[in-house]
């Protein structure tokens, strides 16, 4: 007999008792505010054709880097689960997922994934390879339906904001098209310049040829590439985006003359570049975006600190963004302080940090942000998006950094029905540390029940000024 699937309706608060219930209370409180999704990376797509998902495994198996990563590190082949594969059968490869379901026991995918079987498809037994063929029919015949086409599934969810994440090279012809549509829904773009601010992001050169047809400036000059990101950026803007986002190896910031600059730009932009001048350039890069953001308004977002795509057969193979990306150890305190010595005192500015580093927290990212004006803690992120990362990020940084000094959750997923899985995580694990608080008499139950609005709702709107 398949094993039942249960959402046990305490799952993730505290043990104890007492601190249970005030938990409980915390989350009635919370638990149906809107969904505000300020940095993501879902296909703007969807929304704008507002097609059916094809099946189970093109809605929640191949979007989902989480899932095949896990099975990859299993010997489960990529191509095999319809990765840069179209000819896999997707049933075939549901079941490759499904009789190796326990291999998530105890990660946040098998949370993730746990609620949406239940929540949003209404499944009450266990995934395994016994019930594969019961979840891959149930979930591709639901989507078939007009209840679970994008937009719906959008709204039923609360979904008061989603951003999207796109590169100065993209033309956001799908936010266009939803923008001019009848439907409701906020979706946004935010603006990830990686491609041409990175000289050792492949095409590099191409990237900026294609960055001077889209902007009518000569990206190959010093002045005329920063003002093709200036008008990028308002274009961006003019499309809804409210944030910049800028995914570096490391936090290295640099403060350069004009003439250095320039100079440096002239050596990364032939295309032959050393490592040096790589690093130094996306340093250099991060402060031009910083000028641009005081300018311009747009909140600027630094996830720094990945090995990416640290398995060269994988990359070679199936592109970026496939699970082979590796936290490293990284420097905020040194590497940040050339920007922070300009721009650190700019109250109008708005930075928001985020680590794969835990070990920074407490010693380096919350004592930075509790400082400088400029600075807001972004939250665990990627590998510590978890009930452990969420905790220890709330443990390492609230007493220095405090609360308002950080800006609510955001999801970073491309799988979007794991949107209000992990959303509905993250306001159980605040809930949790709220209420710890309460019952060691440190805040009042009022105090608690407007941190868990603020923790929910009301930073993220504030932080990305929504």
């Amino acid at each position: 007999m398949p094993k039942p699937l249960v959402l046990h309706p305490d799952r993730l608060f505290p043990t104890d008792p007492n601190v249970r219930a005030i938990a409980r209370t915390l989350y009635a409180e919370i638990a149906d505010l809107p969904i505000v999704s300020p940095h993501g990376h879902t296909d703007p797509y969807w929304f704008a054709g507002n097609a059916p998902f094809g099946n189970a495994t093109e809605l929640l198996l191949v979007p989902d880097h989480y899932i095949f990563r896990m099975l990859y590190s299993q010997g489960v082949p990529m191509e095999a689960l319809g990765v840069r594969n179209r000819s896999v059968d997707p049933r075939a490869a549901w079941h490759l997922f499904a009789e190796r379901y326990h291999l998530f026991r105890g990660t946040p995918s098998r949370m993730w994934l746990d609620w949406v079987f239940s929540e949003a498809f209404g499944i009450d037994v266990l995934l395994g390879a016994d019930t594969s063929d019961l979840y891959f029919d149930t979930i591709t015949a639901a989507l078939a339906t007009d209840a679970f086409r994008p937009r719906a599934l959008f709204d039923r969810y609360r979904i008061e904001t989603i951003a999207t994440t796109e590169s100065p090279l993209d033309t956001l012809e799908h936010h266009r098209t939803i923008r001019e549509s009848d439907w409701g829904g906020n979706v946004i773009t935010a603006y990830r310049p990686d491609p041409v601010v990175d000289p050792e992001f492949e095409g590099f050169r191409d990237n900026l040829a294609r960055f001077s047809e889209l902007s009518g400036e000569d990206c190959f000059s010093w002045s005329g590439y920063l003002a093709a990101h200036r008008k990028r950026r308002a274009f961006f803007a003019q499309m809804g985006a409210t944030s910049t986002d800028h995914g570096h190896p490391t936090a290295l910031t640099a403060n350069l003359t004009t003439a250095e600059a320039a100079d440096l730009f002239a050596r990364v932009s032939k295309g032959e570049v050393s490592a040096a001048d790589a690093e130094l350039f996306r340093g250099q890069m991060l402060t031009e975006m910083a000028a641009m953001s005081l300018d311009d308004g747009l909140v600027m977002q630094i996830h720094p600190g990945s090995f990416r795509n640290h398995n060269a057969q994988v990359f070679a193979r199936f592109g970026r963004d496939k699970g082979a990306d590796i936290p490293t150890r990284t420097d905020y305190v040194h590497a940040l302080k050339p920007l922070l010595d300009r721009f650190g005192n700019e109250a109008s500015l708005s930075i928001i940090l985020f680590t794969l580093d835990e070990s920074s927290y407490a010693r380096e990212l919350a004592p930075l942000a509790g400082h400088y004006p400029c600075l807001k803690l972004g939250p665990s992120w990627w590998f510590h998006d978890s009930p452990e990362g969420m905790r220890r990020f709330r443990r390492m940084t609230t007493e220095t950094a405090g609360f308002y000094n950080t800006v609510g959750f955001n999801d970073d997923t491309r799988a979007f029905l794991s949107i209000p899985a992990r959303h509905d995580v993250a306001r159980r694990i605040d809930c949790g540390f709220l209420a710890e608080l309460v019952a060691e008499h440190r805040l009042e139950d009022w105090e608690a029940a407007d941190l868990a609005r603020e923790l929910t709702y009301g930073l993220v709107k504030q932080a990305y000024r929504l």
